[in-house]
């Protein structure tokens, strides 16, 4: 007999950079300002505006080829619109980098608030992705999860449909529904703690791709702007993930050690256990 509490799943990198697009995904996200970069430099701001929109077309083109999520690529197209849109109103390369200067300092501002009221905003999220006193990761509650991780390596994964609980008549097992948290996870020191601390790690890192883009902003340096926006862009993002996803799965594990077991799916169900 086992019990729904032993579930565990061991933390997977490769599942994070999965989530952000691969490798390849990174790349295809810095391919704008590059392009605008370099463009803007040979050849004025006019063939820059323009190759960075080709660049965006481009890329969002690749992932309709690769059947990739088009999420990610409509996003991208949006935010280099506005970016080459803002430069071309005012004539200057340098206020391709507006948006970015303006976005990074207000989520680092926000961030940094959120701890001031004891709502850190990385607590927020992952209760909300992954409650903590459900296991670690919460992965049980999280099918889509389990479902990329089962076809990481593969082409293209096979959507992955719903199962519909079957009655206990037909000789199924109904699903038992997610445990209710007995204690807040604001209520625990350890976790307010540690989510504040990752909040702080994510807000220093968005501050100082402000700091940074100001500094170059102001000096009208647009090839350190791009430079900036590319080394401290999804790389950095993806080596924040890692760490916060390690750091949540080990706070699960620590929550659920000291908590109770959820009940076992026949108790659940009002059944005795065998040999009771």
């Amino acid at each position: 007999m086992s019990d729904a509490g032993d579930r565990k799943v061991s933390f997977d990198r490769h599942l994070v950079l999965d989530q952000l697009g691969g490798w390849r995904g990174m790349v295809d996200a810095t391919l704008p300002t590059v392009a605008f970069v370099v463009a803007n430099s040979l050849a004025g701001l006019t063939v820059g505006i323009w190759a960075a929109l080709a660049a965006a077309v481009l890329v969002f083109g690749l992932r309709l080829v690769r059947r990739q999520s088009v999420q990610q690529g409509i996003s991208g197209l949006f935010a280099v619109a506005v970016a080459v849109a803002i430069a071309w109103k005012t004539g200057e390369a340098r206020d391709f980098f507006t948006l970015g200067l303006i976005r990074n300092a207000g989520i680092g501002v926000v961030l940094l608030g959120s701890i001031a009221f004891r709502w850190p905003l990385v607590g927020v999220v992952a209760e909300f992705l992954a409650p903590s006193h459900l296991g670690a990761m919460a992965s049980h509650s999280l099918p889509s999860l389990r479902a990329l991780r089962a076809g990481r390596g593969t082409a293209a994964a096979t959507p992955v449909e719903p199962v519909e609980p079957v009655p206990p008549a037909t000789g199924g097992a109904e699903r038992v529904p997610d445990a209710v948290a007995e204690q807040h996870w604001r209520d625990d020191p350890r976790l307010v703690r540690a989510y504040s601390w990752l909040t702080v790690l994510w807000a220093s890192v968005f501050l100082l791709r402000a700091g940074l883009t100001w500094f170059f902003y102001v000096r009208d340096d647009v090839e350190m702007l791009g430079a900036v926006s590319v080394t401290l862009g999804l790389p950095v993002t993806a080596v924040q993930l890692v760490i916060t996803l390690w750091v949540v799965a080990r706070l699960h594990r620590h929550r659920t050690a000291e908590g109770p077991r959820p009940p076992h799916p026949s108790q659940a169900r009002g059944e005795p256990l065998d040999g009771a």
